[in-house]
């Protein structure tokens, strides 16, 4: 009898899982994503790490509306022995935007933290005391846990607000209907669990 009573409670709690999967499935995505929305700042910063230039066209869309003078695009070494922040500003000029308003902050970064530590006491040499930060939607969360942090770590006080940009198959709505969003989604949340234990 105890052994049908805690089958028949499983089952139903499988069909409760199953039955509520979106529900759940989009808060988990939807946890990954901060928005601030933009405002008046001295500088856009674009995180590295986007290989389809939706960071960058978000970053110039603002600069374009007349949120910040400048975009500042953090770029680490990519293939071929160039740098992605060298790489980005050709292709954000085919785009129809003015070169004049990008700037390549080159880096050795390995991670996003490490980025950080670095973008932050060149945007001190700068004299920059506010950001608007912009990367992909999935990364914004953690991007700006680790920034704060940062700062923090650094002494450093930076008015950010943090921007989304759209990713090509991450949506946090509905991350889990595509393999790439999928993938995205959970390396996201292993790289949000391992920075939350100090790993």
């Amino acid at each position: 009898m105890v052994a049908l009573r805690l089958g028949v409670g499983l089952l139903l709690l499988v069909l409760a899982v199953l039955l509520t999967r979106n529900l759940w499935l989009g808060a988990l995505g939807h946890a990954l994503v901060e928005d601030d929305g933009p405002a008046k700042a001295d500088a856009v910063v674009v995180l590295g790490g986007d290989q389809w230039g939706m960071r960058l066209e978000t970053a110039a869309r603002l600069v374009r509306l007349g949120f910040a003078p400048v975009v500042l695009i953090s770029g680490a070494p990519a293939a071929y022995g160039a740098n992605e922040a060298d790489l980005a500003i050709p292709y954000i000029v085919r785009q129809g935007y003015p070169a004049e308003w990008f700037v390549a902050l080159r880096n050795q970064a390995m991670s996003t933290r490490e980025e950080c530590f670095l973008l932050l006491p060149e945007l001190r040499r700068r004299g920059v005391r506010s950001v608007i930060l912009v990367t992909s939607d999935f990364h914004t969360a953690r991007a700006a846990r680790i920034f704060r942090a940062a700062e923090r770590a650094l002494g450093c006080r930076l008015e950010m607000r943090v921007v989304p940009a759209p990713d090509r198959y991450f949506h946090a709505g509905s991350w889990w209907r595509n393999r790439e969003g999928r993938k995205t989604a959970l390396n996201e949340w292993e790289k949000t669990i391992a920075n939350a234990v100090g790993i």
